[in-house]
Formats: C-alpha cells, structure tokens, sequence
C-alpha cells in the first residue's frame, strides 16, 4: 500500500534555483550534453521507472526476501526483470565514462537517479547502487587493462560489483583483516579468506559479480599498513573479458536482518579464489577510501530516501484518517470527526519530515557538485581542496542525515498509530530498512570520531574553517548587500545562522582545548559535537532555499505555493529543529568521567 510520486518539483528547485547546476555544467565541455531539456527528460523517465516498475516490488520483496539454496542466491520475484529493464534503458550507463560504454553524463544526475530509485524501493537498488563503489575505485586506481576487462562490463550492468572489507573478527578495524593473498608467477594472486556482510554479494540479477576485496600479501606489515586490494571476480575472467568457470567464489550463507530482506547480505568464501591486484601492494586501506567516500554519501542519501517515503505516506495518511476534533474548533463538520492533520502534534511530525527530507536532499545536491568538480578539475592543487571539501562534509551526511532518516521513518510510524505497527501499510517497513543506514559503512560514532577526531582536531579545525566561512559569506551577502531586496525578510534566517556559525567555532575551539587535557573527551564529545554539526549544516541550505524562495515569489512565477512552503518550512526548521543545538552544545562539552567512572563489574546488573 506504499505510495510515492518522484519529487521533480523540488529536484528542479534546486537545480535549477538553489545551486545553479546548468552553470555548473558549463563549467565542463564533458558536460555539453546535460542541457535542461535532457536533464528534464532523465528525470521525467525515471520517475516513471521507479513509480511504475521499482515501487510495487518493494512490499512484495520484502515479504518474499532472498532465497539462499546450496550457495545460489535467488532475489524475489520481478526482480530480475525490473534488473533488466534498467540495463536496457541506459540507466547503469548514465554517468560513467563514454571509453568504457558510459553515456558520460555528470556524477550529480546519476545521484538524483539513485535518490529516486532507492525511495520506490532501496532493496533492489543496492544490486546496482553497489557496483558504482566497485567501479569508482578501478577507475581510479586500476591499470589500463584491467579498466577494459572489468569497466566495460560493469557499465553496461552486465556485471556488478562489491567491496569485500568485513570479516567475522572485524569490522570497523580493518588492521585485523586475516584473508590472505599468495602471489602466483603469473601476476595473478590466490585469494582465501572469508567476508561477511556483503551486500548484493550474491544474487541471480547477472552472470558475473566483480569482488574489490582487502587482503594481506606474505610478509606485509601488521595492522592497517599491511592490507592490499584485489578484484577478485565470482567467475573466472580471461584476458578478454569472457567469463569461464567457478573461481572459487562460494556464498555460505545469506544473513537473516531485521531489513533489506530483499538485498542478499552474503557471507562469502574465498578458496584460493584468482584476483589481480588493484592499487600498490599495502595502499589498499587508500585505495579503498575512493569507494568509501562514494559509498557514504550513499548511504547519507538513504536517509533522504526513508523520511521522503515516509513523508509523502504520512500525508495521505494525516488528510484521510478522522480521529476527535481540533481544540481550536470543528474544521469537517460534514464529517464524524476531523483528519488527524489538524492536530499541532500530527502536524509538527509532519513538518518535521519536510523539513529532514527536503533539507537532507539539498545537503546531498550539494556535495553532489563537489563529485562532480573531482572528477573533472585538471588541476591538482583545485581537485585536493575539492577532495577535501567532501571529506569534511561526508561524515556529517553519513550520520546525520541516516539518524534524521530513521526519526522520520518513526514519525511515521507515529502518524500512522496501530495501523503503523501492521505490515500492510508498508511503515514499519521503513523503520526496519532504514536502521541499518546508521551501521553500515561506519556507524554513527565512527563517523563522529572521524569527524571531530579526523578531521577537526587533527586538521587544527581547517577545513572547518572553511566551510564556515562560507557559510558567513552567504549570510554577509544576504544581510549587508544593498543588492538583496529580500534583506529584511532573510534576517529572521541570518542572524541565527550567522550566531550558531559563531557558536560553532567557538566550541569547536573548547572540545580542542578539553581534548588535550583529556583524550577520552573526543570520544564522550563527537556524536553530540556530529549532530550538533549537522542541524547547523542543514540551517545553512535551509537558508538558501529561503533565499531562492523569496527571488522566485518576486517574480510572476507559477506554482506561488510551493516557494510559500519552503519559507515556512524553513521558518519551523529554525524555529523548532535548530535549537536543537542548545542541549547538543551542553552535553558535547560535559565531563567524560560520567561516562567511565563505573568499571565494568559495576556496570553489570546482576
């Protein structure tokens, strides 16, 4: 009973309004291509796609699940065909490089490709939501040859690929990585070890599936120095891309999750299994961060995803279902009580959806801009600072906006009462695939020790520096220049972005000077300092959209209602989502001891 509409109108906004894409593209020859029209006509076909092919699978997948039978994995049903269907319409192809069979359209459209068909149905979108990880990291650090084997196939979506990282005795701590690699004199390696939670690791969708997999060469240093990436197919590869026999690739089992029970989570075995290496010997840990950073800002994206279909089913729900009457009066009274839509508690889980979704979607059209720039700029100097650029910003996404997902996803379940808790209307569904947005490719506290440890207080808060001071540029722009004739209606926008901005600083500068008294406050601190990070990142796109709103309404624009919106939706943010910040500010900077004075016999119950 899930229902979605793709959300074009406010994908154009920002495109078009809010970060000046079609510039963007100009900036480019290789983007020559992406004009309005065609960008209009991807987005207006894959809308279609995901509403009529994606969306009716995704109840229905996750009922039937995957089906694990002596090592073959088989996906529910129409998900092969729906596989398909997507190969055959060119939309694997979409923004990978034209050498490799790739229709060479920019990173950024692949992204609003994926936002789509992971909101219609995420567990089928992992099969090829996966692969761009795989590919992202052979183009960047693959040789020629192995390009042209394993490119060309996997554009095209004939195969697809996987990062194999995670081991039984290790997640997160890559340094414990045991699988092992044994160099053969022909340049290949025999590659034995086992991985477990590997999404799409196994499935029926393709002929092959490409593995890019840690592991250690003899005699490699101890810990995270010593590990090495290899591609490691499922079935053997020759020298021209033609698939042979079993490579020793074997599935053992299909985890049995709380979600995603339509995306096969693998536990694989590699039994001298021949893969070549990716990369230099003992870089993989680098290498592989190419994949990581691609594979966050998805998972970020997952989190847009979930409060966008729980938004959009929440509303149909809210008008329709008759519960009392508003305290300030009868509103249906044709009607044997009003929609649940009239009461203030409804309505605030309502707009506070909005807020996570449209918000979480400009956070991620952001940094979309940014992959776009790296993968484009020539010069070096310009690529490192853009690469910087998505290094800060992808932790906060990662994290914020998967834990701002799942509180959407819960709001609905909240809105929708008992009927929530039932299987038929699809809620409960969210909450359990969303859950996982928070664990996989770094919970929620890696990604905040990586923020606040990473890359704050080991950077001496640089590239913190800088994100702030853009950010106080736009609000110098949009409250001082007599050019904006929206100053006055803005200020209720700048001035407290501009004070949480201050704030920010300010007890960034406190965390850094209680950390080098106390190491243990990096740890107590960073999920709050995260958080606290990412309700000021979204007041800054919230602001923006606020600003394009207010140009868009001065104007004979059509459609006054949706620029309307957005205000209001910006003014609840501030209003009721960034003060959130207040209380994040007094526990990030709190004493640690709180947290340890107990031992471990004292913390026991029994």
């Amino acid at each position: 009973m899930l229902s979605y509409k793709a959300p074009i109108t406010d994908i154009k906004f920002l495109f078009e309004d809010v970060f000046n894409y079609y510039e963007h593209y100009q900036q480019y020859p290789e983007f020559e291509e992406a004009t309005p029209d065609l960008v209009d006509a991807i987005f207006q076909e894959c809308a279609k796609f995901c509403e009529n092919e994606l969306l009716p699978l995704n109840q229905s997948g996750d009922k039937e699940g995957c089906t694990f039978d002596n090592g073959n994995v088989t996906t529910p049903k129409g998900f092969k065909e729906a596989y398909q269907q997507y190969v055959d319409g060119g939309w694997q192809s979409l923004s990978h490089p034209i050498e490799h069979g790739g229709q060479g359209l920019p990173a950024s459209l692949g992204m609003v490709k994926s936002e789509m068909m992971g909101t219609a149905n995420w567990s089928w979108a992992m099969y090829p939501g996966l692969s761009h990880g795989a590919m992202n990291t052979v183009q960047v650090h693959g040789t020629e040859e192995q390009k042209k084997i394993y490119l060309t196939k996997l554009t095209e979506g004939t195969w697809t690929g996987t990062m194999c990282l995670t081991e039984p005795q290790c997640g997160t701590d890559l340094g414990q990585v045991k699988t092992k690699a044994e160099p053969n004199d022909d340049g290949t390696y025999n590659v034995s070890g086992t991985k477990i939670f590997i999404s799409a690791g196994e499935h029926d969708l393709t002929e092959n599936i490409i593995h890019i997999v840690l592991a250690r060469l003899p005699n490699a240093p101890k810990g995270t120095r010593g590990i090495s990436l290899f591609i490691v197919p499922k079935m053997a590869v020759d020298e021209q891309g033609n698939v042979g026999g079993s490579n020793n690739v074997t599935c053992g089992s299909i985890e049995d999750k709380m979600g995603i029970k339509a995306n096969s989570t693998a536990v694989l075995n590699f039994d001298n299994a021949k893969g070549v290496l990716l990369g230099e010997e003992n870089k993989g840990l680098e290498c592989m961060f190419t994949f990581m950073n691609t594979a966050r800002v998805g998972t970020a994206l997952q989190g847009v995803c979930a409060a966008e279909l729980a938004y959009q089913n929440s509303l149909i729900y809210a008008k329709e279902r008759l519960s009392m009457r508003s305290l300030t009066g009868t509103k249906k009274p044709d009607l044997v009580a009003d929609p649940i839509i009239v009461h203030p508690d409804v309505r605030k889980m309502l707009m506070t959806q909005k807020a996570i979704t449209e918000g979480g979607r400009a956070m991620i059209y952001y940094t979309a801009k940014i992959v776009d720039d790296i993968e484009m700029i020539k010069d070096e100097k310009q690529r490192r600072r853009a690469d910087n650029r998505l290094g800060f910003i992808t932790p906060i996404l990662k994290a914020f906006l998967t834990e701002m997902g799942s509180e959407s996803a819960n709001h609905g379940l909240q809105i929708f009462g008992g009927h929530g808790f039932i299987k038929e209307w699809g809620m409960e569904q969210i909450v359990r695939d969303t859950r996982i947005s928070t664990l996989y490719e770094g919970t929620t506290g890696i990604q905040a020790l990586d923020l606040l440890g990473r890359k704050i207080l080991l950077n001496r808060g640089k590239y913190l520096k800088h994100f702030t001071m853009e950010i106080l540029g736009f609000c110098k722009d949009k409250s001082m220049l007599s050019s904006n004739p929206h100053k006055r209606q803005m200020n209720k926008f700048i001035w407290p972005l501009s004070k949480a901005v201050a704030n920010w600083q300010k007890n960034t500068l406190r965390l850094s000077l209680k950390a080098k008294k106390n190491r243990d406050v990096v740890g107590s601190a960073s999920v709050d300092y995260l958080m606290y990070s990412g309700y000021i990142t979204m007041a800054y796109f919230w602001a923006q959209m606020a600003q394009a709103a207010y140009e868009k309404l001065a104007t004979d624009v059509e459609n006054r209602d949706f620029y309307r919106a957005k205000i209001k939706t910006a003014e609840f943010y501030f209003e009721r989502m960034l003060p959130r910040t207040k209380s994040l500010a007094v526990t990030m900077m709190a004493d640690p001891k709180t947290l340890m004075q107990l031992d471990e016999e004292l913390l026991s119950f029994l």
